[in-house]
């Protein structure tokens, strides 16, 4: 990738000389201010480097949304009829006019093809410009701001403006007004050295599990691998390590997996999986450091758990950089740029993906814009098309969204514009509509996990697959939280799993952890699972997973109907019959017999 690095005085010549000096702009996108706590301070220094992302409209994404809709619903013809990369490539592509028009614009200011990279199917076109370049291209002023509580800076406008001509055929640029808070996409992991006081049980002796099975009682006080196969419903069943079925991990923020620590973990809870390894893929510069003080938290969790569920199942970790080269300064200790598209570039540009995908990362749908949102939203749907399966975190605030940085989300209740209303606040990726969200339950017989995310979203409206789940639970809602949330919004999560007194590895020693971290990888795997057994049965696997769990699927999964997660100083939504936000509509158990033999191709 060869981008732009462009001298002020050169560049301010490209510019003055350029076809489109003095055509009149008009706001392509704007904010009325910054989410709260962020704090606006001075003026960006002009030479500070910019990588400016320029999202190209996709004409035939209706179409390519189309194909996702009957290729994952197990009543129609095409189900399981995936699309290759070229497929999907061309219907994620722009009009060449968009490509002819967007590139006379960005050669008037001097950028040229060597000087961009183009994503595979062409929709998106990044540069690295200076912050004097990028306010002359957008017609904008950037801008310091600082967040009250972190102390971090990032360079912001909240606004910007392109020439009338060139808004039919730019969706997006960031980094513009998107802010996020502390990072770009946070970790909903948070964990501890012991065990819950309300967790403690009797270490001997078996319960009755969810399927009629034995399980240990100590999985009440600790969950380990053999405790999730008893819980639902997997025991003695292997998977394949040749059928090509392959699950991967996502990792940002530079939270890196240790391998000795993974090593450590296999011979506490998998000794068959102990000397066996991974596929690291590195990002936009994604690291691996494998010193002990580097070892992450959050990835720890998410490879030592999935890879030991699913072994010998192939195990792929993607480390995606979020921190991508600038030039130093005092007050920018990191870079802003969101690390999403990054991740999606690449996944969209492989010929051959991971059949599951586990992403235990998020923020507060809100501090997105929608355009953003919305964009990267159409990404996951092209995954879902070529028959991939996204597993993503609800959030560990309940109704709250992220859990802030000081584990006290209910200040964040109120909206980001000028009418500062009090409202739940969703999380996203979560509610996009094309992925899985995953919340998170605990103990046996499963109840709510009070942080569990859950909730409507305020960006996309609620799928047609959900109506008659959720329209059932709003009328049992009576009213209730009216005002602060949307009904007509995509609905989250889909299914829940354990989510709480995971015992990992960490930096040599047994740690526990909590979270909806816990529960997507834990569902994903099982995901994994389903997919491995159907693939050795010459069927293709589930792909895009929410029209099947909403049509059929939930008749493999149990009803939770205790518990609530409490947020905004409210109780929050309750579980009740069917699908409820309070956990989802069901938790995770597997059935062999229902699921993979019975289900459709």
């Amino acid at each position: 990738m060869c981008l732009l690095l462009l001298a002020l005085p050169f560049a301010a010549a490209l510019v003055s000389a350029g076809h489109y000096k003095g055509i009149p702009c008009s706001v392509k996108e704007s904010i009325q201010r910054p989410p709260r706590g962020w704090n606006r301070q001075g003026s960006a220094p002009l030479d500070h480097l910019l990588e400016l992302r320029i999202a190209l409209t996709q004409p035939h994404f209706p179409v390519l949304e189309k194909h996702l809709l009957e290729v994952s619903n197990p009543n129609h013809e095409r189900y399981g009829a995936y699309l290759s990369k070229e497929e999907t490539e061309e219907l994620m592509a722009p009009h060449p006019e968009t490509l002819d028009v967007v590139n006379e614009w960005l050669s008037s200011h001097g950028i040229n093809n060597e000087h961009l990279y183009r994503s595979s199917a062409q929709d998106w076109v990044t540069i690295r410009v200076s912050v004097a370049v990028a306010e002359e291209m957008l017609d904008t002023k950037y801008h310091i701001y600082t967040h009250s509580d972190t102390g971090e800076s990032t360079v912001r406008t909240t606004s910007y403006s392109l020439p009338e001509s060139l808004h039919k055929h730019v969706e997006l640029i960031q980094p513009t007004t998107m802010f996020t808070r502390p990072r770009p996409f946070r970790s909903t992991l948070h964990w501890s050295k012991t065990v819950s006081s309300d967790s403690m049980s009797p270490s001997n002796g078996t319960i009755t599990g969810p399927a009629g099975n034995p399980v240990d009682v100590s999985c009440n006080a600790t969950i380990t691998i053999d405790c999730l196969k008893q819980i639902y419903n997997s025991v003695g069943y292997n998977t394949s390590a040749t059928n090509g079925n392959q699950i991967a991990i996502s990792s940002y923020l530079e939270e890196y997996a240790n391998n000795q620590d993974l090593q450590q973990f296999f011979q506490l809870e998998n000794l068959m999986a102990y000397g066996s390894n991974y596929t690291f893929v590195s990002i936009n510069g994604g690291l691996n450091n494998q010193t002990s003080a580097a070892a992450g938290v959050e990835a720890n969790l998410d490879t030592q758990f999935a890879y030991g569920l699913t072994y010998p199942t192939q195990a792929t970790l993607y480390s995606t950089g979020g921190l991508p080269p600038y030039i130093p300064e005092a007050q920018f200790p990191m870079n802003g740029n969101e690390p999403y598209v990054d991740w999606l570039h690449h996944l969209l540009s492989q010929k051959h993906l991971p059949q599951t995908i586990s992403t235990s990362y998020g923020d507060d749908e809100q501090t997105v814009p929608h355009s953003y949102a919305k964009r990267l939203c159409s990404g996951f749907a092209a995954l879902g098309a070529r028959g991939v399966s996204l597993l993503f975190g609800s959030g560990d605030g309940g109704v709250a969204g992220v859990m802030s940085s000081n584990n006290s989300a209910t200040e964040q209740c109120f909206s980001n514009d000028s009418s500062n209303k009090a409202m739940f606040i969703p999380t996203f990726p979560a509610a996009c509509p094309y992925v899985t969200s995953v919340g998170g339950t605990h103990h046996i017989h499963e109840t709510a996990a009070s942080f569990s995310g859950g909730g409507f979203s305020n960006y996309f409206p609620r799928p047609a697959y959900q109506n008659k789940a959720v329209t059932t639970y709003l009328k049992r809602l009576a009213g209730t939280y009216e005002g602060l949330y949307n009904p007509n919004g995509r609905a989250f999560p889909d299914v829940a799993a354990q989510a709480a007194n995971f015992l990992i590895v960490y930096q040599g020693q047994q740690q526990y952890v909590f979270g909806t971290s816990c529960a997507t990888p834990t569902f994903a795997s099982f995901v994994s699972m389903l997919n491995d057994a159907r693939i050795s049965a010459g069927r293709p696997p589930l792909g895009f997973l929410n029209q099947w769990l909403y049509e059929k699927g939930y008749a493999a999964l149990n009803d939770i109907t205790a518990g609530n997660n409490p947020g905004c100083g409210t109780k929050g939504f309750n579980a009740t019959i069917g699908w409820d936000p309070g956990t989802s509509n069901y938790y995770l158990r597997p059935s062999w017999r229902v699921v993979v033999p019975g289900h459709p191709r």
